[in-house]
């Protein structure tokens, strides 16, 4: 698949670099999520007992206690469960089947991220994608909204064996990516998660809170409401060369 964003190659070695997570801080993991849930039940009005389920058992799945597709089925069928409906196997099965193709479909970024990327691409920063997921199904995501060829590093809790905010998964992608945590920016759209974990592992901390939340912010942590100001954050970083137009010079 063609990527949705054009890479150049610096010139010179990037002696900087950014992690990213990828769902709610590329990828908009609620509204597709949501859109998977109107495919079970005709609308999102159960969002509130759905996220509550998925907090639980993608818990369960995070820390290896289940595989990715026994906590699906499980996260369904206690969906439907607390509903009063108890559901066989196959049922569950269909039912997860039909939510996450109606899900698939809601794929999409967020409007401001192709800009920075290509932003950050043009200042010669390596880019990584740090994320607690399945490796298959991430991968297939990753290229499904055509960031394939965009990361230097893809580095998956499934397959990294270890999770945010463990530090050893923020030390594998700053290993992947041939830097030291000092010169390694990590954003995310959990505080703690994502932020906090990776200021723990002596990178640079960056929430995106997109929804303007309340929460103490830890030392070493900064936060932005949108991808479009994380070039502007980054003042160590080179700035991207423009020409007579404006337009970045690759």
């Amino acid at each position: 698949m063609t990527s949705a964003l054009e890479i150049s190659t610096p010139q010179e070695p990037a002696r900087m670099a950014v992690c990213l997570d990828i769902d709610d801080t590329l990828l908009d993991n609620e509204r597709a999520s949501r859109g998977g849930l109107r495919a079970l039940t005709g609308n999102d009005a159960a969002w509130p007992m759905w996220r509550r389920l998925t907090e639980h058992h993608y818990a369960r799945f995070v820390a290896g206690r289940v595989d990715y597709d026994t906590m699906r089925w499980e996260r369904t069928r206690a969906f439907f469960t607390a509903f009063g409906e108890r559901l066989g196997d196959e049922e569950v099965l269909a039912r997860e089947q039909m939510r996450m193709a109606a899900m698939q479909r809601c794929w999409s970024l967020f409007d401001d991220v192709l800009p920075c990327l290509e932003n950050l691409r043009a200042r010669g920063l390596r880019l990584a994608a740090v994320t607690n997921a399945a490796g298959e199904y991430q991968r297939r995501k990753i290229a499904a909204v055509g960031l394939g060829d965009v990361f230097d590093a893809i580095v998956i809790s499934e397959e990294a064996r270890v999770a945010k905010p463990d530090p050893r998964i923020f030390e594998t992608a700053c290993s992947a990516l041939g830097l030291p945590a000092e010169r390694v920016v990590h954003v995310g759209d959990r505080l703690d998660v994502d932020a906090g974990g990776a200021a723990r592992a002596g990178l640079r901390g960056v929430w995106l809170n997109r929804a303007g939340d309340a929460g103490t912010v830890p030392e070493g942590v900064s936060v932005i409401t949108s991808l479009s100001e994380l070039p502007e954050l980054m003042a160590w970083a080179p700035r991207p060369i423009l020409d007579e137009r404006g337009s970045l010079v690759r």
